[in-house]
């Protein structure tokens, strides 16, 4: 009689490893981590641009897959899965971990997309609290868009990769990388100009 491990071995679709894993099954997982890990590495390069990055996210991305792995539908695409587990931990750490530049007023194609810079080199210290009270408020107004909106913001924005390379991310058309930030932008400038209006409104 044939080993678990061995039956393992022989199966070759991952939603079969999935249901293992799902029961319980380390081994499935493990078998799931050596299918998959190649593959979620060089997604995490692709975000990070750094090998010792990349191997940090990825390793990331698979303890959060085994954490949330009951959670995972089986009718969904498993390597998509890992892919957003990887992009929603990559822009949580550029959220902690960097500053942001928004371009909020020209739309895409324009030819001159205007940015308003969040950090400065030389900067008083009346500007360096302006400047953090907008970080602030750009990340609640990011915070109250649908996550199709925050990603291509944030790529194209602040990590400022190309149309081709965001719509490789996202695997979606460039016209709809293009029409997402359109919307986005519009969505998050009419954001702002609420929060805004929501602080003008606190009485002193």
């Amino acid at each position: 009689m044939p080993s678990f491990t061995g039956v393992l071995v022989l199966l070759t679709e991952s939603s079969d490893l999935v249901r293992l894993a799902q029961k319980g099954s380390l081994t499935a997982f493990e078998k799931l981590i050596e299918d998959y890990q190649n593959r979620v590495f060089s997604y995490c390069y692709q975000l990070t641009g750094n090998h010792d990055n990349a191997q940090d996210l990825a390793q990331d991305v698979f303890i959060q897959a085994y954490n949330s792995l009951k959670s995972f539908r089986r009718e969904a695409d498993f390597g998509t899965w890992l892919r957003r587990i990887a992009l929603n931990k990559w822009i949580n750490h550029q959220r902690k971990n960097k500053l942001i530049t928004i371009s909020l007023n020209e739309p895409v194609g324009s030819g001159k997309e205007f940015a308003r810079e969040v950090a400065a080199s030389e900067e008083s210290p009346v500007e360096k609290i302006e400047q953090a009270e907008f970080l602030e408020l750009v990340w609640k107004a990011l915070g109250r868009l649908s996550l199709e909106f925050r990603q291509v913001l944030i790529l194209r924005d602040m990590e400022e990769y190309s149309y081709e390379e965001i719509a490789g991310l996202l695997e979606c058309s460039l016209g709809t990388v293009k029409s997402r930030l359109n919307r986005g932008r519009k969505y998050i400038r009419a954001e702002i100009e609420t929060l805004q209006r929501e602080l003008r409104e606190i009485p002193e």
